[in-house]
């Protein structure tokens, strides 16, 4: 980033490395670079995880948990609970999702990368309900967790999630 949004004049400055705040020489104009939160679902059924499979970029065709960026003044449970219907057309209650950890991501989007804190949470099911992809996801499955594959996943911060998966249901 070169050019100030507010004056417009070339004239930022990097004042931290990595990159975290920019100011403007002109018209001393901050401008903070904090990281976007976003959430993932791992869906359990028994000895089961729910895969969803990516069917845009970044990772086209490779596997993820369902979940996305939170929106601008919603809660991480609102964000799940939208995420869940919009990409799985799955609909659950607000106490059904339990969080387990915090991770840093790094998300590559049209030529822009974005930092982000992705957060995990739990869904333990008695019974697969019923769903269908939607919205970014090209199909789900259900697959064992003695058959999950880190190197399907496209991101590292879901390989590092789904490491946690196992351990939180020990």
């Amino acid at each position: 980033m070169q050019f100030c949004p507010k004056c417009g004049s070339k004239s930022l400055i990097i004042q931290y490395v990595p990159a975290k705040l920019y100011t403007c020489s002109e018209c001393s104009f901050s401008l903070f670079q904090n990281v976007a939160t976003a959430v993932m679902v791992a869906i359990c059924c028994k000895d089961e995880v729910l895969i969803a499979t990516r069917a845009r970029n970044p990772g086209l065709g490779m596997w993820d948990f369902p979940g996305g960026f939170v929106d601008p003044d919603e809660t991480l449970e609102q964000a799940i609970l939208r995420e869940l219907h919009e990409e799985l057309d799955l609909e659950l209650e607000l106490g059904d999702a339990m969080y387990v950890s915090s991770n840093p991501n790094t998300y590559p989007y049209n030529d822009i990368t974005y930092r982000t804190c992705d957060t995990f949470f739990v869904v333990e099911l008695d019974e697969k309900p019923a769903m269908k992809p939607q919205d970014d996801v090209a199909e789900i499955n259900w697959i064992a967790m003695t058959d999950v594959d880190l190197n399907n996943f496209a991101f590292e911060s879901t390989k590092v999630a789904f490491k946690q998966l196992i351990k939180f249901r020990r």
